[in-house]
């Protein structure tokens, strides 16, 4: 069967939805997927001019990068920066935002998202040419809710009389596997099986089980467990609930068709790399003779190659001893190995100069 989506709410920044006909790795998957893979921007470069405030640079530093920008259609709109051809940063790669505030009242001054302004890239106009700014749209890289009439701003700081904090920003394009600030989600959560009839879930009690571990809304769309039902060894679960939540870098409809995307062209990208690797045309990352060897493949050569398996010199395994020079993890081996030959310099736990554990203070050893 094909699968099937069923919205149950939509909202700008949430979705609920109903995923069916589809295995628990395909709905987890699209779930990390939809959390670390899809690109948005942040500010990554903080440059502070005065801080008079009563927080440290770092502080407000990393405040500033855990700021939604408005980052819709960012995978078009703007360059990863290592895939740039500029020095250091362009219009193409980064956007500029100041802020520039002081307090000369008496009361408490907040300073927020709001008092970040988006400026012209000092480079603007001297870059190759490149189409990512046509595809950017009005508000793209400002905070998300600036301006905006019922949406409270990110508080960054509060500051008094006679203080100040001037900075300028640099926003770049990223993913969450980076580091966080890059994920559009705040939270993905999926459910399935309510009643616990595939037993995945152990309850701990003191009392009453069913007391203790309510059940939850989505447990009326399925048909309750009875108490004579037989346990079915072979289940799976084929039905998931997801309530996906974003930051509002992008809005819950791009979240969630972009993650399917994505998720297509990751299977694309393995599914033709192991038709390569059937034809034989695809050369893959593997040690070459020159390397190190898998297996009880011996090393080629004189012997110096390091092997994992039970080859010659220098396998990680119960490799005999040979006459080359490489580095064995076994017993064996003449020379470097990590266990309790004796071999020359640079062995782990060796007696000779210079290893790890030596009883003998050499020099350039870790116990001089």
């Amino acid at each position: 069967m094909d699968p099937i989506v069923r919205i149950r709410e939509y909202q700008r920044d949430r979705v609920n939805f109903v995923l069916e006909n589809v295995d628990l790795a395909f709905a987890n998957s699209l779930r990390r997927v939809m959390m670390a893979d899809l690109p948005t921007i942040a500010i990554d470069l903080v440059e502070i001019e005065t801080n008079t405030t009563v927080l440290p640079d770092e502080f407000i530093a990393h405040r500033l990068g855990m700021i939604p920008l408005v980052s819709t259609n960012c995978d078009a709109a703007m360059r990863y920066t290592r895939d740039c051809n500029c020095l250091e940063n362009c219009a193409f790669c980064s956007i500029v935002l100041s802020l520039n505030v002081s307090c000369n009242d008496t009361v408490t001054m907040d300073v927020t998202s709001n008092h970040l302004e988006m400026q012209p890239h000092p480079n603007e106009g001297t870059e190759e040419a490149g189409e990512e700014q046509v595809r950017r749209g009005e508000n793209f890289g400002i905070p998300v809710g600036k301006n905006d009439l019922g949406v409270d701003p990110i508080l960054i700081c509060k500051i008094r009389k006679g203080q100040e904090l001037k900075l300028r920003c640099i926003a770049k394009k990223g993913i969450a596997k980076e580091h966080a600030k890059w994920s559009p989600c705040s939270a993905v959560a999926f459910e399935y099986d309510p009643y616990n009839k595939l037993r995945h879930t152990s309850y701990w009690f003191e009392t009453d089980e069913k007391a203790e571990w309510p059940l939850g809304e989505n447990a009326r769309e399925e048909e309750p467990l009875r108490e004579d039902e037989p346990f079915d060894f072979n289940a799976k679960p084929t039905k998931f609930y997801f309530d996906v939540e974003t930051d509002g870098s992008l809005g819950a409809q791009e979240v969630v068709m972009k993650g399917i995307a994505e998720l297509q062209k990751k299977l694309a990208s393995l599914v033709l790399a192991l038709r390569r690797v059937r034809n034989g045309e695809n050369e893959m990352d593997m040690p070459t003779s020159g390397d190190q060897t898998f297996g009880d493949q011996p090393a080629a050569g004189s012997g110096e190659e390091a092997g994992w398996g039970s080859g010659p010199a220098g396998s990680w395994g119960n490799a005999p001893s040979g006459g080359g020079n490489g580095t064995g993890w076994g017993g064996g081996g003449t020379s470097g190995a990590w266990g309790s030959s004796p071999g020359n310099a640079n062995a782990w736990s060796s007696p000779s100069n210079a290893g790890w554990g030596s009883p003998s203070a050499q020099a350039n050893g870790w116990n001089v």
